[in-house]
């Protein structure tokens, strides 16, 4: 058998509704006959408390939320997951995390609602269409030049064309080598 309430409040040096709120909070435990064991609650109330500061209330651990165009990478979805221990999570550190997550959702929904963000697949559709429009460009350049080189440089225009050609899809294979990852 443990001691009451205002007796664990009195030892610990605080209100009997702080020690009322320890417990709805889950930070600390009663015995099943509702009194405290003062050891084994101070133990629990260290553990899940965070330290106090110079004021009356006690201060989160401070973890930083990445900006809205770092989510998705690496640092956005870590965020919560480096801030707690590798021993486990505390209530309060848990809820820290917790915070963070919902911060980050909301900075990604505002800055799709700003039109600061866009669709991925939007993206990789559109910088597809540019690059084929551009190789197609190049298809079609010799075509249009070799006559008027071939009239400048007194050569048969037939072979300007086909060496132009060939030089622009031995350039164009060689950037097409060069593999993108898209993440």
């Amino acid at each position: 058998m443990g001691i009451s309430i205002r007796a664990y409040a009195r030892h610990r040096g605080v209100t009997d509704t702080a020690v009322h709120k320890a417990i709805r909070a889950g930070r600390v435990t009663p015995e099943a006959d509702g009194t405290i064991d003062a050891a084994k609650a101070d133990a629990e109330w260290a553990r899940n408390s965070a330290p106090a500061r110079s004021g009356t209330q006690a201060r989160a651990p401070r973890v930083t939320v990445p900006e809205a165009g770092e989510v998705g990478r690496d640092t956005g979805r870590d965020a919560g997951a480096a801030a707690l221990p590798a021993g486990g999570a505390s209530l309060l550190q848990a809820r820290t995390v917790n915070e963070v997550v919902k911060a980050q959702t909301n900075k990604v929904r505002l800055a799709r609602l700003k039109g600061e963000l866009v669709e991925r697949s939007q993206v990789v559709a559109h910088v597809f269409k540019l690059a084929r429009d551009e190789r197609d460009a190049w298809l079609n350049w010799p075509a249009r030049v070799s006559a008027q080189m071939a009239a400048t440089l007194a050569v048969d225009p037939h072979a300007m064309h086909l060496a132009l050609e060939a030089a622009v899809r031995a350039h164009l294979a060689e950037l097409g080598e060069v593999r993108v990852k898209v993440d």
